[in-house]
């Protein structure tokens, strides 16, 4: 997939203005920071986001220096809470590279490699979910061709199907939840993958699901 950076000026109405000063403070401190995943899908069709994501090249030990209201949680992939109030927190991940390692009753065993922005893109799930607001360049970054697939309402994996719902069958669950929530259409070689790979949900714990 070639690199597309497409200028977006966003309603500042839709934008979280404490997900705007971490990302802010990050950069100031000389980190790369972007808005990524499901906020930015939103944003661009034109609906408020539930939560905000960042991703940055800082790792949680650094980012947790920097603010004095936050946590590091997790132990086979570290990522950092950052608190605002009793209910409200903002997650933020370091950018992440590998393949994650899962069992067969899909617990993660082992992630806990950071990598680029590059790497971080082909880790996330769906197209939709793969774009990265700069806010510095009011500009989506796209490695996968996710703005084109969220123009067509699409829902089409990033990378080989079977092999990400391998990775995680929960993946099967969350296309079908995004074919609803978004009236988008999921492509056939995905429809192909999950209904070859669905018996890999009996394992899973009703938990997860």
């Amino acid at each position: 997939m070639n690199l597309i950076r497409q200028k977006v000026k966003f309603d500042k109405k839709l934008i979280d203005q404490d997900a705007l000063k971490i990302v802010k403070k990050l950069t100031k401190s000389g980190y790369e920071s972007y808005l990524v995943g499901g906020c930015i899908r939103d944003i661009l069709l034109g609906h408020k986001p539930k939560d905000y994501d960042i991703a940055t090249s800082a790792t949680p030990e650094q980012i947790f220096k920097l603010f004095k209201r936050s946590r590091i949680i997790g132990r086979r992939f570290k990522l950092v809470h950052i608190m605002f109030s009793a209910r409200k927190f903002i997650e933020v991940a370091t950018f992440r590279s590998g393949k994650v390692k899962t069992s067969n009753d899909g617990l993660v065993l082992r992630d806990n490699h950071y990598g680029s922005l590059k790497d971080d893109v082909f880790r996330r799930d769906f197209t939709v979910n793969g774009l990265y607001y700069d806010i510095n360049k009011s500009e989506v970054i796209d490695y996968v061709g996710g703005l084109k697939d969220l123009e067509a309402l699409k829902i089409n994996m990033i990378g080989k199907p079977s092999e990400r719902f391998e990775e995680d069958p929960v993946r099967m669950i969350r296309a079908v939840r995004f074919q609803a929530k978004l009236n988008a259409q999921i492509e056939p070689e995905l429809i192909e993958a999950i209904e070859k790979n669905s018996q890999l949900l009996a394992n899973i714990p009703p938990a997860r699901l």
